[in-house]
Order: structure tokens, then sequence, then C-alpha cells
């Protein structure tokens, strides 16, 4: 699958392309993670419980930044995406125009190999990839990126409360870890979250190496 240039401001043609590239990473197995793209003012959501390199854009919904729907569907069975309170806290605490939901096994093994509520890496070339919050200041090299953790629930929504907390807590991040679950990441726009996603999960994978070695990481 591949995107062109006029099909960039198009939310329903790009959901389908990053959610399979997202697919081809092994960061949406099964039905697993998310993604949400917002343009002016309609937000663009992949529904829930699907398989996620098979979304076409007919499948997408459109919903407002109330999380009122606009446009459904063309397939009427399909439900909105169980991250969408978890996008719109995003989106209206940090004007984000892309949030990715990513079950990437690092994203997972990162939360495991940390103690507490802070997985913490440095010196690392990657940390210059992410932005400091939501403005456009790259992390230096030898700064100290701090990821929240949260603890995991049984249902994706009730993760909405803890999240908007650590966005809160954490003004310079632009990702939230669940535990035993997987990772949220934002951006100012789609390019930016996915190759802040790809730098982050990148960042989780060196530090499980080097717990592995017994090398620190942070």
């Amino acid at each position: 699958m591949s995107i062109n240039i006029l099909d960039e401001e198009d939310g329903k043609k790009l959901i389908p392309y990053l959610c399979n590239h997202f697919y081809s990473l092994g960061w949406v197995s099964g039905t697993g993670g998310g993604m949400s793209v917002r343009i002016g003012d309609r937000i663009f959501i992949a529904p829930s419980g699907v398989q996620k390199e098979l979304i076409k854009s007919e499948d997408i919904f459109v919903i407002n930044g109330d999380g009122e729907t606009i446009e459904d569907p063309v397939n009427c069975n399909l439900k909105k995406s169980e991250c969408t309170p978890l996008f719109l806290a995003a989106y209206s605490l940090r004007s984000a125009g892309a949030v990715i939901h990513s079950h990437s096994l690092f994203s997972v093994l990162a939360t495991i190999i940390t103690n507490g509520s802070e997985f913490k890496i440095t010196k690392q070339e990657m940390i210059k990839g992410i932005k400091k919050g939501s403005s456009n200041v790259s992390h230096r090299y030898d700064d100290t990126l701090i990821v929240p953790i949260i603890e995991n629930t049984c249902f994706e929504c009730d993760l909405t409360e803890s999240l908007t907390e650590a966005i809160k807590k954490y003004p310079d991040t632009n990702a939230v870890l669940v535990r035993n679950h997987g990772v949220y990441i934002w951006g100012a726009n789609w390019k930016q979250a996915k190759s802040m996603a790809e730098c982050y999960d990148y960042l989780f994978k060196v530090a499980v190496e080097m717990k592995k070695l017994g090398i620190p990481y942070n």
C-alpha cells in the first residue's frame, strides 16, 4: 500500500496507509492498537476490533473534537475505536494532529524492565528525534528522555483519567506508556507522530537490549 501527496490531507486514505505500515512493524497485530488523524476540525479514527492491515477508507469514522460522530463508516456493524477518549485527551490537551496507539513488543517490554512510573533513557542519538512537548524543540543527545508509565486496566476507556493526568504532569512528553499493554504517541501532524513513534520504539528496544547485557541505559 502506498500514498501520494494528494492523499496526505485525506484522513480516510491516510488511516489505512498508516495502519498497514504499523502492521508491517508488528505494532498492531491481531486487532490491537489504533490510529487517529485530525485534519482541520475533523478527526478520523480507525474502527475497533478489526484487523488493521485490512482497513479500507470506507471503514473510517469521522468525529468532532467533542467526540460526536460526523460520518459513520459504510459498514454499520463497525464500532469506533476503544481508544477514542484517549485520542481526544491528546487532541484537547496538546493540540495534537495525530495520535498512534501501538502494541509494539518493545513498548511492552520497556514497561516490564522499568520499576516505578517513569521510563528513562539518555545518551542515545535517537533521542534527538523526539520533540519537547508541543514545541518544535528537539531533545538533545545527552538529555534524559522521560516517558510516564500508567498502569493497565481491563477496559481501554478506563485508562483515560490516568493518561490525562500523565499528559498534564509531564508537559515535555509526547508519549505515555501503558504497563503490559503498549504506548500512546502523538505529534503536531501525522508525519511527526509517525517519526517520533519510530524513534520511541527504537529507544525502547535499545533499553531492553542494554538491560539484557547488564548495561545501564539511564
